[in-house]
C-alpha cells in the first residue's frame, strides 16, 4: 500500500552507517576467520553456490510463514523437499550440497530423517548382504525413511520399550507387535505421512531351548517397510498417524505407529554386529554392544556442531541489532544532548551477548575435536575391530549433546530478550529459530538423564585409577585423574587470572575433584544412583566444560591457525577463550572453591576481569559475528540484516506484508459480522467452512475411524 508512509526514513544515526562503522573499527580480517571456521567440505564456497539457485525460486520465499496454518506447513515443506530433491539431480549435487540446500532452507521437513538416522543405521548397522541390497535404494531415493525408537511410553530408558520383534522358528520370521497403546512409536520424524520404510527399534525375543518361554535380548533395530509404495496406505497390521501441532517443527510430520503380529522376513534383523542363527534359531551376540548405538552417538557426534551455527545465529542477530539500537543517554554526562547509547555498550547487556559469542567458538572447536574422534573410532572399528575408544566416544558426545543444545537453547531466549520489546516480534527471525531448536535438549537422550551415562564412565575411569594406580591405560582421561589422586592433598589454588594454562587446569581440577566424590559416595559408601542423580548431571557437566575449554585452548594457542589468522584475530580469539572459560567458571564458582582449584581472593577479581575482557571484545562484537556468514536468507532477520536497515524492515513487514492489514474488520458486537462487507451470512459461512477444515482433515484420514 503506498501512503505517506513512503517518504518517512527512520531517524539519524541509521542502521547502515552504525554497522558501517562498526566493522570499519575492528582490525578481524572477517574473511580469513570465516575460512578458518568454515573450511570443512568447503563450507563458505557451498553456501555460496547453492543459495544461488534457490533464493529466487518461489516455494523457497519465507516470507510470511509464521501466518501459515500448520497443515499448509507441512504441505508447503513437502513441496519443498520435493523440490529440493529434482534441485539435486538437475546440478547434480552431491551429499554435502543437499544438506547446505536444507541448512539454508532452515526447516525441517519430511525428508529430514533419510539423511541422517535412516541412512546412518543402514551405512553402519546393516551386514554386507543387507547394505547390497538397501544402499541402493536408499540413494536413488526409492524409499524414504524414518526412524522409530522412542515410544508414547519410554524415551532415553531405550531398554524399556515395549514394542518387541519375536522370533518364529517356524516360518523363520520375526512378529513385530504392539502389546500396549504406549508401546506406540511416537514423535519418530518423517513417520507420519512420508515414510514408507523405517528401522524400527523393538526388543528381540527369542524361545529358550528349556523352557520354551520367550526371552528379551534387548532393544534391536529392524528394517520394514510400513506402506504400500503405490497407494501410500499403511500395510495391514499397521497403524499409523500424524501426532498433531508442537512447539516447532511445523513442516514435520512426527509420528505415532502400532503393529499387531505384523511378520517381517529374518533379514528384516540389521546383522553387522549381532544376529539370530536362523537355523537353530539362537542369538548371535556382537563383540561390543555398544556399537549398536554408533547411530545415535553419530548423531549427537553432529549436534555438538549444529549448535555452534544455530547460536551463531541468535548471536549474530542480536549483535547487530544492539549495535544498532539506541537507548537512553549517559547518565553521567554533563551535556544535555549527549547522544543515546548503543545498547550494547551497557554492561548488562554484554554480560548476555559476549559470552555467548565466545560460546560459539568454543563449540566449535569442540565439535571439530568430537569429528576427528568420531571417525577416527569408527576408523579403528572398521580396520582393526578396535573398540577400545568407543566408550570415550559415547560418554563425550553424551555429556557435550547435553551441554551443547543446553547452550543454544537457552543462548536463543537470552538474546531474545536482550533485544527488548522488537525480540518478541515476528521481525526478529528468532520465534522460529526458538521454537524449532527447543527440541533438541530433549530428542537424542533426555538433557538430565542422558549425563548419567558420561558420569558412569568416569566412575568406572576413577574405580580403575584407585584400584589399579600404576597400570598405563589408552583412556585419555585416566592419566587426568591419576594425577589428581597423587596431588589431592596438596592445594593448588591455581593463578587463574595470570595463566592462560592454569585456567585449564582448573577445569581439570575441578572435575578430577568432583569424580573422586561421585566415587566415594558410589563405590566406597555403596549409595543408591538415584539418590546421586543430581552429582552424576554435575560431574557429566564439568567433563563437558573441561573439554570445551581444553579444546579451545589448544586451538587458540598450543595449534598454528590454517589459514593463518592475522594478530589482532588471533589474539582476540585468545581473549574470547578467557571470557568463555571465566564466565564459565564463575557460574560453578563454588565447586572450584570446593575443590581447591582457587581460593575466595582470586574469586572476587574475576567478575572484574570478565568486564574488561568484554569491553577488549567489544570493538570487534560485530566483526566477530560476521566471521560466521550467516547469509540473510537464513537469518529471515530484520533486526539482524547485514545491511543494519532494521526499521525500515520491520516497518515493511507490518505495513506491507502483514496479511491480517488487507482486510478491515467490523469489531462491533451486535452484528455477526467481522469482516467488514461480507455480511452476517457471510461471516456465519466463512467461521463454518473453517470448522469444516477441521472436520474435512479428520474425514481425510486423520482420525482415528480412517486407521
Amino acid at each position: 500500500m503506498s501512503d505517506f508512509t513512503d517518504q518517512l526514513q527512520p531517524a539519524e544515526p541509521s542502521g547502515p552507517s552504525i554497522l558501517q562503522k562498526e566493522r570499519a573499527g575492528s582490525d578481524i580480517d572477517t574473511d580469513q576467520l570465516a575460512k578458518h571456521l568454515l573450511s570443512r567440505n568447503d563450507f563458505l564456497n557451498r553456501q555460496k553456490r547453492i543459495l544461488a539457485i534457490i533464493k529466487d525460486i518461489p516455494y523457497f520465499n519465507k516470507k510470511n510463514q509464521l501466518n501459515m496454518a500448520r497443515p499448509d506447513r507441512y504441505h508447503l515443506g513437502l513441496a519443498r523437499a520435493k523440490t529440493l530433491k529434482r534441485l539435486s539431480i538437475k546440478h547434480n549435487w552431491d551429499d554435502e550440497d543437499y544438506k547446505m540446500a536444507d541448512y539454508l532452507m532452515d526447516e525441517m521437513g519430511p525428508y529430514a530423517l533419510q539423511f541422517t538416522m535412516f541412512a546412518t543405521s543402514i551405512r553402519e548397522q546393516c551386514n554386507e548382504e543387507q547394505k547390497k541390497y538397501w544402499l541402493p535404494k536408499l540413494d536413488s531415493w526409492e524409499i524414504i525413511g524414518c526412524y522409530g525408537q522412542t515410544e508414547l511410553g519410554h524415551g532415553s530408558n531405550v531398554k524399556g520399550i515395549e514394542c518387541h520383534a519375536k522370533w518364529d522358528p517356524q516360518t523363520k520370521e520375526f512378529i513385530i507387535h504392539s502389546p500396549t497403546l504406549t508401546a506406540s512409536k511416537w514423535w519418530n520424524g518423517a513417520l507420519g505421512r512420508t515414510a514408507n520404510h523405517a528401522i524400527v527399534v523393538a526388543q528381540l525375543l527369542l524361545p529358550d531351548a528349556k523352557t520354551k518361554q520367550y526371552k528379551s535380548y534387548g532393544p534391536h533395530q529392524f528394517i520394514l517397510q510400513i506402506r504400500d509404495m503405490k497407494t501410500h496406505k499403511p500395510l495391514e497390521g499397521i497403524v499409523i498417524g500424524d501426532i498433531g501441532p508442537k512447539y516447532g517443527y511445523t513442516a514435520m510430520d512426527n509420528g505415532y505407529m502400532l503393529f499387531k503380529n505384523f511378520r517381517v522376513p529374518h533379514s528384516a534383523l540389521l546383522s553387522k554386529y549381532s544376529g539370530i542363527d536362523s537355523e537353530h534359531g539362537t542369538y548371535i551376540k556382537p563383540d561390543n554392544p555398544a556399537v549398536v548405538y554408533g547411530s545415535l552417538t553419530f548423531v549427537r557426534a553432529q549436534i555438538i556442531m549444529h549448535a555452534r551455527l544455530v547460536l551463531a545465529r541468535a548471536v549474530t542477530i542480536a549483535t547487530r541489532y544492539l549495535s544498532i539500537r539506541r537507548q537512553f543517554a549517559d547518565r553521567d554526562s554533563k551535556d544535555p544532548n549527549a547522544p543515546e547509547e548503543a545498547v550494547l555498550n551497557y554492561p548488562t547487556v554484554q554480560i548476555r551477548i559476549l559470552p555467548l559469542l565466545a560460546t560459539t567458538f568454543a563449540l566449535h572447536y569442540t565439535g571439530e575435536a568430537m569429528y576427528k574422534l568420531y571417525y577416527g573410532t569408527r576408523a579403528q572399528i572398521e580396520q582393526s575391530g578396535d573398540f577400545s575408544r568407543l566408550a570415550e566416544m559415547h560418554a563425550a558426545s553424551s555429556g557435550l549433546k547435553s551441554l551443547s543444545t543446553m547452550l543454544a537453547a537457552d543462548g536463543i531466549e537470552t538474546c531474545r530478550r536482550a533485544m527488548g520489546g522488537h525480540g518478541f516480534g515476528g521481525g526478529s527471525g528468532m520465534i522460529p529459530l526458538n521454537n524449532d531448536y527447543l527440541s533438541k535438549p530433549t530428542v537424542e537422550g533426555d538433557n538430565w538423564m542422558i549425563t548419567q551415562q558420561t558420569a558412569s564412565y568416569l566412575i568406572k575411569r576413577m574405580t580403575h585409577v584407585i584400584s589399579k594406580p600404576n597400570e598405563t591405560t589408552r583412556e585419555p582421561i585416566d592419566a587426568q585423574l591419576r594425577t589428581y589422586m597423587q596431588t589431592r592433598h596438596t592445594n593448588p589454588s591455581l593463578p587463574i587470572l595470570s595463566s592462560d594454562q592454569a585456567l585449564v587446569q582448573a577445569f581439570q581440577h575441578r572435575l578430577s575433584h568432583l569424580a573422586h566424590q561421585v566415587y566415594i559416595q558410589r563405590v566406597e559408601h555403596k549409595k543408591p544412583w538415584t539418590d546421586l542423580m543430581i552429582s552424576l548431571h554435575n560431574l557429566s557437566r564439568a567433563h563437558s566444560q573441561q573439554l570445551l575449554v581444553s579444546n579451545f585452548y589448544t586451538a587458540v594457542f598450543a595449534s598454528t591457525p590454517d589459514p593463518p589468522l592475522n594478530p589482532t584475530t588471533q589474539a582476540t580469539l585468545q581473549t574470547l577463550f578467557r571470557l568463555f572459560a571465566l564466565y564459565t567458571l564463575d557460574a560453578s564458582a563454588s565447586e572450584f572453591l570446593l575443590a581447591g582449584a582457587l581460593d575466595a581472593a582470586t574469586l572476587r577479581d574475576v567478575q572484574p576481569r570478565v568486564q574488561a575482557l568484554m569491553r577488549e571484545v567489544r570493538p570487534h562484537a560485530v566483526a566477530l559475528v560476521d566471521s560466521w556468514s550467516v547469509p540473510d536468507y537464513l537469518l529471515e532477520s530484520s533486526l539482524g540484516r547485514y545491511d543494519g536497515d532494521v526499521y525500515n524492515d520491520l516497518f515493511r513487514k507490518a505495513h506491507v506484508e502483514n496479511p491480517l492489514n488487507l482486510l478491515t474488520f467490523n469489531p462491533d458486537w451486535r452484528t455477526e459480522e467481522i469482516v467488514m462487507g461480507e455480511g452476517a451470512e457471510g461471516a456465519r459461512k466463512r467461521l463454518e467452512a473453517l470448522a469444516r477444515g477441521v472436520e474435512g482433515h479428520e474425514q481425510r484420514g486423520g482420525g482415528k475411524a480412517k486407521l
